[in-house]
């Protein structure tokens, strides 16, 4: 692990928050239709939740680090800690802000009203009562806890509770909300023309006074608690100190409590007593709305079934070759093919493995699974090419965060079946997108390759946008079975030319590619990088970008999350332009472009410019060697850097400014514009 460089960076989980409220922003924007908004809400919630169990997590964690460590890696978590609070809050009154004055009322302008038990009608009270016995009360587990006996309570990760104030302050009530079983909102009935809706949480507190009869009721509030995930140290930090912070922290059990979201309107004594039943710290308790888990308004049903609502349908785009193949072997073996989802189905990935499936030459299949889907086609796919007969390898991440259980149950399904499985070594993930079909023709082996930006699933294939290439590149396809031969042990090092490999080479290909950047510009040639990755925070490369800005080199930057780099400083990134996407669609993929003296280098593929990315993680980029397809992804680039509807500036000020559209400029919402670049492009 190198020093600390003294470089100006940004704290990643601060900038992580800007990135959060980009996505505040599309729920505030009224470009987007009403049910759009809703689904953002949603979004920012799941991001939330995520960031708490894992970031925040590991930032109390440190605090617990030996003192001589923390001033080593110049770690403040409680510092740390203590903005991220304060700017979560500031975050959280916006967020609901946007949810009391805006989306509320136009629903109601959409005649779609989301009412409390406190304004049921006596129909829909009588319908509450019969629906909660029905459907509800069976799930229910109330608890009254004795304070005077100091019973310490205990909650599920990120269940709904509501915590029951009785005028015997001796006790105090807890009841379940069960979501899982029950679903988070009802329709209710009794309301003539109008589309009412509830919260299970109302049905609920509606009929609160009938599970604890021997109690007299003061209050109810709604509370959840956050656990944190595993600590994963090794995104982070390498090697021995990695080792020794896990030394220092010592024997720890996982799931402990990071944050209490609790009704801002729960009286005081009784939000402390909970923070001493559930043994938190002050900074661990954090005021909020009247409801929580916002993001299951992922399924906020729409009783209209208005289409304004949501945004416009837009039918997959076919592939003007891919679409027409009967043998994608033939297709690829005259020429590449790529694939851009969600423009594009993925249908075009499980195609070209279920040809080679079915193919009587193909005689292995080799892939790397980083988040297994549920049952897929994908998945069957594979199972299907060990009936017949086929050698198939699967390499399975088994550390792929929140995933690790499905990946390593699918990865138990596959070796039974005989496939060999191989999973993630201790301290390095697998996190490229690749697959390799080997086929003979004409008694000699041909490797077929698919390198992607983004995971084999079909279900966020709809949601992200992932460019992916088809190739039988004779030397790109050596260099990929090379790599499966180091994963599979066959080899230590996989000797690539072209294609740049974390650990391997990624790292030292981009350090030459920039300071080849540094050096046409001090000579006075054009001199310019263009990068789009997901996040940008490795020390070395930040740097390196500094001093190509000093030198000259034109940088621009298209960084959909955070960025530790500070554009834009005099005398240090003035060179440095960055822009944000937040729009319909994750953006995901990655593509880096030189301009090498005028014969320009381009690579896409599943490296962010991260440590962990570019050191600790299996990842391919390649070069794009067809002309066209490069044409066709620097226009698809191009259109993005010319977003002027949903990109925000990333300037020193984190101030997430919308680039605002010149004069004459026509409007360019980038995501929608590639839309009809491809489907222009891709007209039979």
């Amino acid at each position: 692990m190198q020093e600390p460089q003294e470089i100006p960076l940004r704290h990643r989980d601060l900038n992580w928050l800007s990135f959060n409220a980009r996505v505040l922003q599309e729920a505030e924007d009224k470009i987007n239709p009403l049910y759009e908004r809703i689904r953002f809400l949603a979004i920012f919630s799941s991001n939330l939740d995520e960031y708490f169990r894992v970031r925040v997590a590991q930032l109390r964690q440190m605090k617990r680090v030996e003192k001589s460590i923390r001033k080593k890696l110049a770690l403040k978590p409680s510092k740390i800690t203590r903005e991220i609070l304060e700017e979560v809050k500031l975050q959280q009154q916006k967020f609901g802000e946007i949810y009391q004055k805006q989306i509320l009322p136009e629903l109601a302008r959409n005649n779609i009203y989301l009412l409390d038990a406190g304004h049921f009608n006596d129909l829909q009270r009588k319908f509450a009562a019969n629906y909660f016995q029905q459907e509800v009360v069976t799930h229910i587990k109330p608890q009254i806890i004795d304070i005077s006996r100091k019973n310490e309570l205990f909650l599920e990760n990120a269940e709904l509770y509501f915590v029951v104030n009785f005028i015997n302050k001796e006790k105090l009530g807890i009841v379940n909300i069960p979501v899982g079983k029950c679903g988070r909102f009802v329709k209710l009935q009794g309301d003539g023309q109008k589309n009412s809706i509830t919260f299970l949480d109302e049905i609920i507190r509606s009929q609160i006074n009938s599970l604890f009869q021997d109690q007299e009721i003061e209050g109810v509030y709604e509370i959840k608690l956050s656990r944190d995930a595993e600590l994963y140290i090794d995104d982070i930090y390498e090697g021995a100190l990695a080792e020794k912070i896990y030394d220092s922290l010592g024997q720890r059990s996982d799931g402990q409590p990071t944050r209490l979201l609790y009704d801002a309107e729960m009286p005081d004594f009784l939000h402390k007593r909970l923070r001493k039943l559930l043994n938190l710290g002050k900074i661990d308790m954090m005021p909020g709305g009247k409801y929580h888990n916002f993001n299951d308004f992922f399924s906020f049903p729409d009783p209209t079934k208005n289409p304004d609502l949501h945004f416009r349908e837009l039918p997959e785009i076919e592939h003007k070759v891919l679409a027409n193949s009967r043998n994608y072997f033939e297709t690829i073996s005259k020429k590449d093919q790529a694939v851009h989802f969600p423009y594009m189905s993925f249908s075009y990935v499980e195609n070209f493995l279920e040809q080679a499936v079915n193919d009587k030459e193909v005689i292995a299949i080799k892939i790397s699974l980083y988040r297994v889907a549920d049952e897929s086609r994908l998945t069957s796919l594979l199972l299907k090419a060990l009936e017949n007969k086929k050698k198939v390898t699967v390499f399975v991440e088994a550390k792929a965060r929140f995933d690790e259980e499905n990946n390593i149950v699918w990865g138990r399904k596959f070796e039974k079946k005989g496939a060999n499985v191989i999973y993630s070594y201790p301290k390095i993930k697998v996190h490229s997108k690749i697959m390799l079909v080997q086929r003979m023709e004409d008694d000699k082996l041909i490797n077929y390759s698919y390198i992607g930006t983004g995971n084999f699933n079909s279900e966020t294939s709809k949601i992200y946008c992932d460019h992916a290439i088809f190739t039988s590149n004779k030397q790109i396809a050596k260099e990929l079975s090379r790599l499966f031969k180091v994963l599979e042990g066959e080899l230590i090092i996989p000797r690539e030319k072209n294609l740049l490999i974390s650990p391997f080479s990624t790292r030292q290909e981009f350090i030459k590619l920039i300071y080849n950047e540094i050096d046409n510009a001090r000579e006075g040639k054009k001199a310019k990088i263009t990068a789009k990755m997901n996040s940008l925070e490795d020390p070395e490369m930040i740097d390196l970008l500094y001093k190509a800005s000093n030198a000259g080199v034109e940088i621009r930057l298209l960084v959909r999350g955070f960025t530790c780099l500070i554009p834009g400083i005099k005398g240090l990134s003035e060179n440095i332009y960055i822009t944000s996407i937040v729009d319909r669609f994750l953006e995901h993929g990655r593509i880096y472009i030189f301009e090498n003296g005028g014969d320009e280098k381009m690579y896409y593929g599943s490296a962010d410019w991260m440590s962990r990315n570019l050191s600790r993680r299996i990842e391919v980029l390649s070069p794009i060697l067809d002309k066209e397809i490069a044409q066709e992804f620097k226009e698809i680039l191009d259109i993005q850097l010319k977003d002027n509807v949903k990109a925000r500036i990333q300037d020193a000020e984190e101030k997430n400014e919308y680039v605002q559209k010149g004069e004459n400029e026509k409007s360019v919402r980038s995501q929608y514009e590639i839309y009809n670049y491809l489907k222009e492009k891709h007209s039979l």
